[in-house]
């Protein structure tokens, strides 16, 4: 009101025209109600008084003086406006100021000098500021953009040259508009005596208008000029490259379902921000994702600038014309709002250096308001760190970081308030003055949001098209076909406001029943709804347009190399931000490593010491075996189960930007294996020492860091291809279970039910199990090259192996001669001799191929016709030549084994410090479990076979092709004989391969969607 009071100068003229004070009362009135329009117009009177009280004359000191003033004033009341109200405001207020001076007796040079200084200080730019001024008091032609100008009348052509023109042939008089750039803000004034409604207010012929989102201008004559047509008038002009989007009698459904979208036809521009709304479940993110390239389609076709954007040869040349946000948040919860913006710049705009994505990650941050944040992390949904509707902005912020051209949107103010949801709309809206094609699911829009909109999509459930048109022209439209009393009515006459929501109630409408009350049939079903818009539309979708060349974009993604270095960063950065997972990372193998290590620990005492540690009597070796390799399993799992279900939503967004899985996975699995790495050795350092474990440092870590690599392997297969991490947790115990139960330690393999057994190998079942082969690998290390053992395992092996022959084979033989002899011509006996002779002759070939220095008569033969008693002298006289030499070799071995231990104890320099060499090394239990010495039975008769159970860690395997038995010290693949450790570990790298493989391929999703997909088939043919 002191502005008002103030710009105009009325020392001359002594009187202030009603035409002005209805100027201000107009103004006042379209912000305030009647009682404070009355009150702010007192305040003005009061003002005027106050300001212009004493009469001096023109050119007066006092005059200047005064003028002086004036301008000072006017100064610190614009430094106060500029602290409340926007620039679109300033912008308002200035225009009513210019058509208050207009209105009066003259236009005087003081008022002008005001309204300079008014616009100066408001940050108005001159030429915009010399816009306004000639379209409001003077000549259109005087204005120095006529780019800016549109006139609309039913002339061929327009008065003004350089201006845009529009034809209206019914329309009396003429409506110009006038585009404020800076503030994207339209002008408007009608000349003319026919009567026109602006939002269903009166039209004054000669008074200035803002013409806003949603506004439009009726009249009984003329066809209805809606802000959207105004806005691309101009926006066409100034797109440089501009983008057609066509979708064509597109129809998609899902598999065994008639849910989907029924012949869905859309024909866009640049410059527009299109709606599409409707209940819940009618279909609109399917929609979303058919339109954006993620669901193909069964028929119909969607191009953008004649591609078809679903022909393989065509998509590539498409790759980052297309935008996508989903609902949901995309967002690194452990990073900053820099780092997620700056990681993915990186990951789509390759051809740009650091320097220049930093840069464009700055400009991002001011464009979105986010630059004060830009350092505090993203937190999650339930423990905020940053709002909501700034964690929207940052969302939309991933995508506009690469200016694709077309943008789809779902549900961007889902969850926000009014006045985050304004911003975030404003936002999309600023894209599309920019020439950008948005496309925006939304439920639920204020009238405001609404009006945003240049075109609005409604559909109905089943995917039915019902409404494609203008946003203010689809309420008239619904409410003319539900024959409402006020159809013609958009808006509320009294506020402009407009009521989405009603259109939805309109559609969704039930039939009442005869006691009164809602029924479940709806008045109009989706199918009638979809055949009035196709009765009542004039839309028809154009011929397939020629191609055209598509807008330059900068989008280019980086070779899997750099990706890979780029997800490894980003991730590892997440992870080193989130300090609980770091701390528990770091300390959970270290704690368990000193809970095992501390309560294993058995203090068996000395003669001299009773309270004495000694490592060769602790029984609990085995079991600190083993629960270390569960350990690492379970660490394993748990570290990398939840991995990719977290990102799940972000790999579908890296995926629709052609980003590259198999960098992700292999970033995934490197971070994984580092953590592990990590675990691994710190546990083995730290348990180790307190076990008090010698010289095994790295056999130990090679043999953990394997297993607990296997197992993150199959945590990341769960966390691709199961849906929820209660899912993931519920199935880890059935995947370590059985790790426990056929290991082979807790029940022996020999001992399992029948049907898995097998004698001579570890079952079947057992090979699968990595607790089986990890275990192992560390028992016979353990056992195997400990640096006592290894002084004597070549003696020892020789020894035990000669043994079984002298002490328990030949006389088993012997003894099978002697009954086969025995029973020979007993008819009643024949079978079981028969039986005896065929495992005679299987055991005497084995022995000829160990012992071929030892002869055997080549007439003994083992037939049942003709075996005699000659022969069975034969074969004990081979039987007892063999026992007689093995025995001799068994004594030449010992002799250099005790020699060897001679040797040893004189360098240790005697018997007691040997004695403690070999208790810091040995371990008497773990002897017991790998030589199999509590057995009751040293062999065991399988298809007239003998199968040795004699001290199974110095037996060779008999398999050429890995199989081994348990705790065989070395396999034998081919010719090859590996060592057990190296051949134990190849194979779980092995098994880790294999799983890679079916993570890279995602095959545990695939085969679980086959399943579903038979359950489903099953359901509906039941």
């Amino acid at each position: 009101m002191q502005l008002f009071a103030l710009i105009v100068d009325i020392d001359e003229v002594q009187e202030i025209k009603e035409e002005e004070r209805g100027i201000i009362r107009a103004f006042l009135s379209r912000q305030l109600n009647a009682d404070l329009v009355d009150h702010y117009m007192d305040v003005f009177e009061e003002f005027l008084v106050l300001y212009h009280q004493n009469s001096v004359d023109k050119g007066s000191i006092r005059n200047k003086k005064r003028t002086s003033l004036t301008a000072v004033r006017i100064l610190s009341i614009c430094e106060k406006i500029n602290e409340e109200l926007e620039q679109k405001q300033k912008v308002y207020v200035i225009i009513q100021l210019i058509e208050y001076i207009a209105y009066g007796i003259e236009i005087r040079e003081t008022e002008l000098d005001f309204l300079f200084t008014v616009a100066s200080a408001f940050n108005i730019p001159e030429d915009e500021y010399q816009n306004i001024l000639n379209f409001v008091i003077f000549s259109l032609k005087e204005i120095p953009h006529k780019e800016n100008i549109l006139l609309i009348n039913n002339e061929e052509y327009p008065s003004v040259p350089g201006a845009h023109h529009v034809v209206n042939k019914n329309l009396l008089g003429e409506i110009t508009f006038l585009n404020i750039t800076s503030v994207n803000t339209f002008v408007v004034r009608y000349r003319g005596k026919e009567d026109l409604l602006l939002n269903g207010q009166h039209l004054h012929s000669g008074l200035s208008y803002t013409f806003v989102h949603g506004a439009s201008i009726r009249g009984p004559n003329i066809q209805p000029i809606y802000y959207t047509d105004v806005a691309g008038t101009f926006s066409k002009a100034t797109i440089a490259s501009k983008i057609s989007f066509i979708a064509r009698n597109v129809e998609f459904r899902f598999h065994n379902s008639d849910n989907g979208l029924q012949s869905f036809n859309l024909q866009e521009e640049s410059g527009k921000l299109v709606g599409i709304m409707g209940g819940s479940g009618v279909g609109k993110s399917t929609l979303l994702n058919v339109l954006n390239g993620n669901l193909k389609p069964q028929s119909g076709e969607i191009m953008i600038n004649g591609h078809d954007l679903y022909l393989e040869k065509e998509k590539e040349k498409l790759n980052g014309v297309i935008g996508f946000i989903p609902q949901d948040d995309l967002l690194m919860e452990d990073l900053t709002v820099y780092q997620n913006l700056y990681y993915n710049a990186s990951l789509c705009l390759n051809d740009y250096g650091d320097d220049k994505i930093r840069e464009i990650v700055k400009q991002v941050l001011i464009d979105l308001d986010l630059y004060e944040i830009r350092d505090l992390k993203v937190g999650k949904p339930l423990n905020k760190v940053i709002s909501g509707g700034q964690r929207k902005r940052v969302n939309i912020g991933l995508e506009l970081i690469r200016e694709p051209s077309i943008l789809f949107v779902d549900e961007p103010t889902s969850g926000l308030s009014s006045v985050d949801s304004e911003m975030v709309m404003n936002l999309l809206r600023e894209q599309v003055f920019k020439g950008k094609l948005v496309i925006v699911n939304i439920h639920q829009p204020s009238s405001d949001l609404y009006k945003m909109f240049d075109r609005i999509i409604f559909l109905d459930k089943g995917g039915y098209q019902i409404y494609y048109g203008n946003p203010s022209e689809a309420v008239v439209y619904f409410k003319t076909k539900s024959n409402h009393a006020n159809a013609k009515e958009d808006q509320c006459i009294t506020c402009g406001n407009v009521d989405p929501d009603q259109v939805l109630q309109i559609i969704e409408a039930k039939i009442v029943n005869e006691h009164g009350k809602l029924s479940r049939t709806r008045k109009v079903s989706p199918k009638e709804w979809y055949k009035h818009f196709m009765e009542c539309t004039n839309f028809h979708v154009a011929d397939k347009p020629e191609k055209s060349d598509l807008p330059k974009n900068y989008y280019s993604i980086p070779g899997i190399v750099k990706q890979l270095k780029i997800f490894f960063m980003r991730d590892i950065l997440s992870k080193l931000t989130n300090r609980q997972y770091v701390l528990i990372s770091l300390l959970e193998a270290p704690l368990l490593a000193v809970i095992l290590g501390y309560f294993t620990k058995y203090f068996s005492g000395t003669s001299d010491n009773p309270g004495a540690y000694v490592f060769r009597n602790n029984e609990n070796l085995p079991s600190y075996l083993l629960m270390s390799v569960i350990v690492f399993l379970f660490l394993g799992l748990t570290i990398s189960s939840e991995e990719i279900i977290k990102d799940r939503k972000i790999l579908q967004r890296e995926s629709f930007l052609n980003l590259s899985r198999f960098s992700y996975l292999n970033s995934k699995i490197l971070i994984m294996f580092l953590i592990s790495a990590i675990q691994t050795i710190s546990y083995v350092l730290i348990g180790n020492l307190i076990f008090e474990i010698r010289g095994m440092t790295m056999s130990y870590w090679l043999i953990l860091f394997t297993a607990s690599c296997f197992a993150n392997m199959l945590g990341l297969n769960i966390s691709s291809g199961l849906n929820s991490v209660i899912t993931i947790y519920i199935i880890v115990p059935f995947l370590l279970i059985p790790q426990i139960l056929f290991s082979g330690v807790l029940v022996k393999f020999d001992k399992l039910h029948k049907s898995l057994s097998n004698y001579e190998y570890v079952p079947f079942i057992g090979d699968l199990m990595t607790s089986r082969w990890a275990f192992e690998a560390l028992a016979v290390e353990q056992f195997k090259n400990n640096r006592y053992e290894k002084e004597f395992f070549v003696y020892d092996k020789e020894i035990s192996n000669k043994k079984y022959y002298v002490s328990y084979l030949i006389p088993t033989l012997e003894t099978k001669v002697n009954d086969v002899l025995l029973n020979l011509n007993n008819e009643e006996e024949r079978d079981k001799v028969t039986k005896e002779l065929v495992l005679l002759e299987n055991q005497l070939e084995s022995l000829k191929s160990t012992f071929p220095e030892v002869p055997l008569d080549p007439t003994v033969t083992l037939d049942i016709n003709t075996f005699d008693e000659s022969k069975a002298e034969a074969m004990k006289a081979y039987l007892r030549d063999l026992m007689t030499r093995l025995r001799l070799s068994i004594k030449d071995t010992n002799l250099k084994k005790n020699q060897k231990q001679s040797d040893l104890i004189d360098q240790m320099g005697g018997l007691i410090a040997y004695t403690k060499f070999r208790n810091e090394y040995d371990n008497n239990r773990l002897s017991e479990i790998l030589l199999n010495r509590n057995a009751s039975e040293y062999w065991i008769e399988v298809d007239n076979r003998l199968i040795s159970k004699h001290e199974p860690a110095f037996r060779e395997p008999t398999s050429n092709v890995g199989r081994a038995h348990l705790y065989a010290p070395v396999k034998r693949l081919g010719s090859l004989t590996i060592d057990t450790l190296w051949f134990n570990v190849i194979f779980i790298w092995f098994t880790s391969f294999i799983l890679y493989l079916a993570l890279y391929f995602d095959l545990l999703r695939k085969l679980l969607t086959w399943f579903e997909n038979i359950r489903l088939r099953k359901g509906i043919n039941g």
